[in-house]
């Protein structure tokens, strides 16, 4: 019976990215380095890790789909981020943050297309840190043994956030000897002429040289070692882990030479342009010519010229396709075992991460600032031209006039947004038997992560002091701030060599202002479990008996934000410090029906019960899970879950949902139950224009749900006033987790007719409730005029005589329309998972193994509040919220020939994204579709194949080679206009689906001493 269990785990965990044997053919034929633990099973020494369950029975069967990466699949890859690995899933939503000029650099992991934030992350069983902070990349790729994915819901298991599923990184804790990793990849690239280069070659806009290039150079070295004493009673390891990758800009790539931007449908191609250009931009914002836009003249003449596209600038120079990062990881896993009843255990990362974003060194419009900066009208930079131009009679004088300016410093290094990512997470605890069939485990995580962003922006002050300049016998100096270092900026010159770094530098202030997050996880876990079969409670049909866990959890996020003075001086805001914590307990059972039986090989149901009480809400809240395994005879499981899994929200959501503030409504609104303004007419009297009504925009009915009045319905009164708006009030809600129904059913098929072979087929259903988002008071007064539902209509609080507005600085009670964070409608994910694995002995000629893995997406969109349809995003992109970018189809099969003597292997990884269509010719009106819409130009990217090579050399037992071709053919990624707008695009294309830097060269060897 064990073994058949073991086989039934064996077949729930494909390794997606490289071939290994599974547990359903005979182990002795794998080749040692490939070898993989099945899913939910022993994997070291003594220890058993088990996803989805706290009962760790090594031969659990699982009842959800569980995929498993093993090391030897992110050995083959010479992977040095764990998410390049994982983005190969097909359940998985790529991401990768290293590779986006406008991120903080953190990496989370988006499981079912549902968000991050719904997606658990685990270490050995136990939570990495808090959703707010959580960074996998501290995770280090050299001692993960293999990482597990349950997709569907655990929160009956873990507790919130398991609502698309689970990630599980099982670490390599019992590592004796030495052992030393290094990978190095790099990209080589062939630049071809395209789309974008001819159209930036309209704006003269450096191209980069149309040939073979080899760039973004990346290393991953790490030291190993771990020893065992006392009769291997005690065992410790330590690690060391260091990586750095270079800079790849916007630039080096022909796709990514401009932002290719497309301004009406099918209309012409352009690149997107940045008044922001080493000739300056000059705007005149009083006299004459107040409101002109003007470039100094290139031929250095001290003229000016009306500002063209011909001489704009390319806004995204020197942006990072990939990012400069520099990356330590350290850490430790140390256990000792007294007795059987007592082990003391525990382990200890700590990661620092450094990376930044880059951008042209500018001055920056005085829009951002308080008002226009201030120039002389003797500015000695001023030729009498540039004079009369900004200043007309005034020209010469002392007088000081507005002006708008912009400009691009030449010869001055590109500005850094810089992130420094750094955290820390020990985790420790006792564990043991205390009698027999029962054992227990106590212990707890201590996770902080910290992050510095760290801004600089040009001082409004200073800018006007360097402006504010004399000429002293030939020497032009400042007039004030001499003290501080005062430097003459001279905008009046195309590429001025007076605009030097030290004057930038003086522009910042010479410091950058720094934000600092720290989020900070205390969790503490008991569990008990127990064997009852050892005291005779079991099924008389089974040979195991019933087992059981009690498990009581405490949780606290706490959540601490602060800036230093130039900070907020640039940027604003204030400081937090937040807080949340969880009381619960939970309990589990697997209860064995019947085993070796007629029709009933193994049929078991299990079962979880947990019940949560948040500090930040006044109610309980309770998941669960049931779940079924029958096999009616060996070569066929079938095998069923439903899961109640809920996502409390962030400590973040919490406090923007409780924390209350008003404020006025600016944009063109007005009460739904005032009547309509329909036009002007002339006061015959006055000459005045006055307004003319029509009906309100809701019924009678609807405004009567809103709290009004019936004989104030239609009044002028209710109108908001033209200078100050109606009120919002943001916040004063209770957010309630969000609630999830997670369905599987499959069936896992190993026929004995053709052994080494194994396919799953799992149906897969998640229907989430009450999600938890930001809507504004338009979301509300929309829905209350469709619907009249008080779901909506609620959100209007009026005053006795009816109206909206009131004093936002008086906190008042009533007359606003609510907004803010609180729970609203559903979001929905369904489709179908394929998974096989076959081995093939070829007898001297060594071994095939294939290994595929598939997803079927059906559903991924939801609906946004009850008065809209439900939107199906599959296979589309562009706009109605369809920003993931989820192809129908996609999959992994790669297939590896092994040498009989286990010297050389060669795997070859097909990877396939099927097509996606833009939302203007999906024909959907719940997409928001119309005729009108459909475009006969980039409307829909192709399916895209791209084929990897991996070649392994294991010259002897303690020494190994690798090399591979990820993106063998060098394809080049699909091309979008307007890709900033769209999701998650950046750089013309999807660049976290797509290969978009190009074939990849990646090395790596370990050796064991």
């Amino acid at each position: 019976m064990k073994k058949w269990n073991a086989l039934l785990l064996a077949s729930t965990c494909a390794a997606g990215l490289f071939a290994v044997p599974a547990l359903a053919q005979d182990q002795s034929a794998a080749p040692e380095a490939e070898q993989a633990a099945p899913a939910d099973s022993v994997t070291d020494e003594g220890a058993v890790v088990v996803t989805g369950s706290r009962i760790n029975r090594p031969n659990a069967a699982a009842a959800a789909p569980i995929q498993s990466v093993t090391a030897a699949s992110i050995q083959a890859q010479a992977a040095v981020n764990i998410e390049e690995v994982l983005n190969r899933i097909p359940q998985i939503a790529p991401d990768s943050q290293q590779n986006y000029q406008d991120s903080d650099g953190r990496q989370r992991i988006k499981l079912r297309n549902l968000g991050f934030e719904r997606t658990l992350i685990l270490v050995d069983g136990k939570r990495l840190g808090t959703m707010n902070g959580l960074d996998a990349n501290m995770i280090p790729t050299a001692l993960i043994s293999r990482v597990d994915v349950l997709t569907g819901g655990a929160s009956a298991v873990y507790g919130s956030d398991a609502v698309a599923g689970v990630v599980n990184f099982i670490m390599n804790d019992d590592f004796e000897g030495i052992q030393a990793n290094a990978n190095y990849n790099f990209y080589a690239h062939q630049n071809k002429p395209g789309l974008i280069s001819q159209v930036a070659s309209q704006y003269g806009f450096a191209q980069p040289n149309h040939n073979f290039v080899t760039d973004g150079g990346r290393v991953d070295l790490s030291l190993t070692a771990g020893k065992k004493l006392f009769d291997d009673r005690f065992h410790i390891s330590a690690y060391v882990n260091y990586r750095k990758a270079d800079l790849v800009p916007y630039g080096a790539r022909e796709t990514s030479g401009c932002q290719l931007t497309e301004a009406v449908k099918d209309g012409p191609l352009t690149c997107t342009l940045s008044t922001y250009t080493k000739t300056g931009y000059v705007s005149p914002q009083s006299g004459p010519n107040a409101g002109n836009a003007y470039v100094n003249n290139p031929n250095g003449s001290r003229s000016f010229i009306p500002y063209s596209n011909a001489v704009a600038e390319n806004p995204y120079d020197g942006y990072s396709f990939q990012r400069a990062d520099e990356r330590w990881n350290a850490g430790g896993f140390t256990s000792f075992e007294i007795s059987d009843a007592v082990e003391l255990y525990a382990n200890a990362m700590w990661f620092r991460d450094k990376s930044v974003n880059l951008y042209p060194a500018r001055v920056l419009t005085s829009g951002i600032y308080s008002g226009p900066y201030q120039v002389s009208c003797a500015n000695p930079f001023l030729s009498a031209a540039q004079a009369s131009t900004i200043c007309g009679a005034q020209a010469g004088t002392n007088t000081m006039v507005p002006i708008e300016l912009r400009y691009r410093f030449s010869g001055v290094p590109d500005q850094e947004d810089r992130y420094l990512n750094q955290g820390t997470r020990i985790t420790g605890g006792i564990r043991g038997e205390f009698a027999k069939g029962w054992s227990y485990d106590v212990g707890g995580v201590y996770a902080r992560n910290k992050m510095d962003t760290s801004w600089a922006t040009p001082s409004y002050d200073r800018i006007n002091n360097a402006l504010n300049v004399v000429n002293n016998g030939g020497s032009i100096s400042c007039v004030n701030d001499v003290a501080n270092g005062c430097l003459p900026f001279d905008p009046f010159s195309a590429g001025s060599t007076i605009n030097t770094p030290a004057l930038f530098d003086y522009l910042l202030e010479g410091t950058y202002g720094t934000q600092t997050t720290v989020n900070t996880l205390y969790n503490a876990i008991a569990t008990v479990q127990g064997d009852l079969g050892t005291y005779g409670i079991k099924s008389p049909w089974a040979d195991d008996g019933l087992a059981i866990a009690f498990g009581a959890e405490y949780r606290e996020d706490q959540l601490k934000s602060y800036a230093d003075a130039n900070w907020r001086e640039q940027n604003g805001g204030s400081d937090q410090s937040l807080a949340q914590h969880v009381w619960e307990g939970n309990v589990e059972l697997q209860v064995p029906i019947a085993q070796d039986k007629p029709f009933a090989d193994l049929l078991q149901v299990n079962g979880a019960y947990r019940l949560s009480k948040y500090s930040s809400n006044p109610n309980t809240f309770s998941t669960w899970k049931a779940e079924a395994i029958w096999s009616p005879i060996p070569d066929i499981t079938f095998r069923a879950s439903i899961n109640r899994a809920q996502r409390a929200p962030t400590v973040v959501e919490a406090f923007q949902g409780s924390n209350i503030s008003y404020g006025r409504i600016t944009t063109a609104f007005n009460d739904i139950c005032a009547p309509t303004i329909t036009g002007t007419t002339i006061d015959p009297n006055t000459g005045q224009q006055i307004p003319t009504y029509g009906a309100p925009a809701a019924s009678r009915e609807t405004c009567a749900a809103t709290g009004l009045a019936d004989n104030l319905y239609g009044s002028a009164s209710l109108l908001c006033p033209t200078d100050i708006g109606c009120t919002y009030r943001a916040g004063g809600f209770t957010v309630d987790p969000e609630t999830a129904y997670t369905k599987t059913i499959g069936i896992v098929l190993k026929p004995r007719f053709l052994p080494g072979l194994v396919v799953s087929v799992d149906r897969y259903m998640i229907d989430l409730n009450d999600s938890i988002g930001y809507n504004d008071y338009s979301y509300f007064s929309e829905g209350c005029r469709i619907t009249g539902s008080d779901f909506f209509c609620s959100m209007f609080v009026r005053n006795a005589d009816g109206t909206l507005f009131s004093n936002p600085d008086g906190n008042p009670a009533t007359g606003f329309i609510r907004q803010g964070t609180t729970n609203y409608y559903k979001s929905k994910s369904h489709g179908w998972d394929f998974q096989a694995q076959y081995a093939l002995p070829l007898g001297g000629a060594g071994r095939l193994d294939f290994d595929f893995a598939g997803s079927l997406t059906t559903l991924a969109g939801g609906q946004d509040s009850p008065i809209l349809l439900e939107k199906n995003c599959v296979g589309y992109y562009g706009g109605a919220g369809c920003g993931q970018f989820i192809p129908k189809w996609t999959h992994n099969l790669r297939t590896t020939w092994t040498t009989a003597d286990q010297f050389f292997s060669a795997s070859l990884n097909w990877r396939h994204l099927g097509p996606l269509t833009n939302v203007s010719n999906s024909g959907e009106e719940s997409l928001g579709w119309k005729p009108a819409d459909v475009r006969t130009t980039f409307y829909r990217i192709a399916a895209v194949d791209y084929f990897d090579l991996a070649l392994n050399f294991r010259v002897e037992k303690n020494f190994s080679f690798r090399i591979a071709a990820n993106n063998l053919l060098d394809k080049t990624p699909p091309i979008l206009p307007n890709s900033y707008n769209i999701g998650l695009s950046r750089a013309n294309t999807i660049s976290a689906r797509y290969d978009s830097l190009g074939r990849q060269i990646a090395f790596g060897t370990t050796i064991n001493f």
